[in-house]
Order: C-alpha cells, then structure tokens, then sequence
C-alpha cells in the first residue's frame, strides 16, 4: 500500500475511469493485475438522486475493487452535495468529481471540462461535497479548455481551498479530447506549485512510461486509460504469453456475461477488439467473434488464435 496525503492505495500504477470500458467486471481484472485504485465510469449527479436502474449499474462495485472511487458529474453544488450523499452510503472509498470530460452532451450542461472556465464554480461545487461527506474527496481536471485558455493554476488553487484531498491531472486540454500529447511539463508544475498530490494521466501506453512519467514529473502516482484497455498486464510490467491473453479473454467474457447476461457478449466485442490486435490472422478472427452470440463459439474461435 502507498499513502497519498490522506489516501491509500494498492500501488502507483491506477485504472483511470474510461466510459463503455472501465466497468465492474474490468475493474475487477486491472486489481488483480496490480491496478493500485480504481474508478468507476462517470455518472451523473442527476442520475444519482433519481436512482434509475442505468444509474444502479453504474454504481455497482465489489470488495475486490477496492479502493475505489466513484466518480460523479454535474454543476450545482447542492445536487452535487446531495448525490455524493447518496454515493457515500454505497461504502465507496472516496468521491471523484469529474471536471475534465471533454463530451459535448456533458461539458454543454455546464459539467465535465466546462467547470474549468469557472473556478468559482469549481471551489463551490467542491467545498459543498467535502462539507457533506466523511470520506476524502477527489478530482480529475485537464490542464484547459484551449491552448489559448489554460486554466490549471485557477483550478488547482480553488481545489485545494476547498479542501480535496487529491488530485489527477490529464495533461490535455477539453479541445484536444484524446488526440495531441500530453503536456507533462505542465503536470510538473503543477505537482511543484500544491501540496495536494497530484496523479498524472495521459500518453501512458506502457509500464515503463509510468515509472518515466513519474520520474519526470515527480507525481507519486499515475493513471492509466486507453493504454490499459486490452492490456492489463500494464500495471505489473509483465508479458503475457498468447495462452495468458486467451485465458484472460475467456474470463473477461465469462465475467462480463455473469454480470450482463447475454448482452454482456454484445458489450464484450469492443474489448475482443484491443486484446486481439496483435494476433497473427486477427483481422479475421475478429470478424468471427463480432458476428457470434455463442460463448462456447467464442471460446473456440479464440482457442484457434494460439494454433494460428
């Protein structure tokens, strides 16, 4: 375990929140390849107070995934006080605000990376969460909006007033969504300029990247997205054998089914997708698998991949 100022985690290599991929059963998977913090997807403070069943899925977690945050979105203090609240009685081991999800839906209610163009709303928004919780308080911001409205050093001023206990940082702006680099010099200054600790996030495609981009920047911690997807074995640095991919593919696919029913089949393709590329003759065994509903199909097509 690692101490981050008041949190603990399992190690400094982190599953950052990604919507459509980073759910319960994947979760699951990044912990036990050494994921030392997980979050769940965003969900939505409007979401939350009205408890649908979509928001119920969303906020699932298990012992195995813990420590875990949830990670919330919206733009009104007491509605974000009041689905943290909520949150909070689920055991969740910290909060998340979200305030760097680039999405137009969420960023044109006000929500995601739009809250970095107020950092009033920003300080308000977060101080009313951290007065109503016990438990700490985080958020994950982006260095921006554009190149031209860099608003970091607002933000993180206004975060750390109002009491959040850590902070990640993606070294993009809301314009460049996922394309571009990173600026990592950025989330240098940043760790130099708070003592709030700060986890990096962004072009991290490797486990050798991670412990660079720490050395570098001085962060204690990273997170890690897309380059986790398809690719767990990220968060212990080792190389897994084809017949590893495949076992892990197959217990992806059960665990996605067990928690689905059958559409977690449908939900499991785009993974199929990112663990496969690398597969000699995957172009085609990926069009045999986004065509099957059959488990035992799959795990036949599959099994073919390491004779191929």
């Amino acid at each position: 375990m690692i101490s981050l100022g008041t949190i603990r985690a399992a190690g400094p290599l982190m599953l950052a929140p990604i919507a459509g991929f980073t759910d319960s059963p994947y979760r699951r998977i990044a912990r036990r390849h050494g994921a030392g913090l997980v979050v769940t997807e965003l969900v939505s403070a409007e979401g939350i107070v009205r408890m649908n069943r979509k928001t119920r899925d969303l906020l699932g977690f298990s012992d195995e995934e813990r420590p875990i945050a949830v990670q919330i979105f919206g733009n009104g203090p007491d509605i974000m006080a009041d689905a943290a609240a909520v949150v909070e009685e689920l055991g969740p081991d910290m909060i998340d605000i979200n305030m760097g999800c680039p999405a137009r839906r969420v960023c044109a209610s006000g929500s995601g990376a739009a809250l970095l163009l107020d950092p009033n709303k920003i300080r308000a928004v977060t101080e009313s969460i951290v007065k109503k919780v016990r438990i700490p308080v985080t958020a994950k911001i982006r260095i921006g909006w554009d190149v031209d409205t860099l608003t970091y050093r607002d933000t993180v001023r206004a975060l750390e007033d109002a009491g959040v206990s850590l902070i990640f940082v993606h070294g993009r702006t809301r314009a460049q969504q996922y394309g571009g680099r990173a600026d990592w010099n950025v989330i240098r200054e940043i760790v130099e300029m708070t003592a709030v600790p700060i986890v990096g996030n962004g072009d991290i495609r490797s486990f050798t990247d991670a412990h660079e981009r720490m050395a570098f920047s001085g962060c204690p911690a990273v997170m890690i997205g897309r380059g986790a997807i398809g690719n767990p074995w990220i968060f212990s640095g080792r190389t897994p054998t084809s017949a590893e991919v495949i076992t892990q593919i197959k217990e992806h696919l059960d665990m996605m089914i067990d928690a689905y029913g059958d559409w977690g089949i449908m939900l499991m393709r785009k993974h199929f997708v990112r663990y496969i590329h690398a597969f000699r003759g995957a172009k085609k065994i990926r069009k045999e698998i986004v065509v099957s509903n059959d488990r035992d199909e799959i795990h036949e097509i599959l099994d073919s991949l390491i004779s191929a």
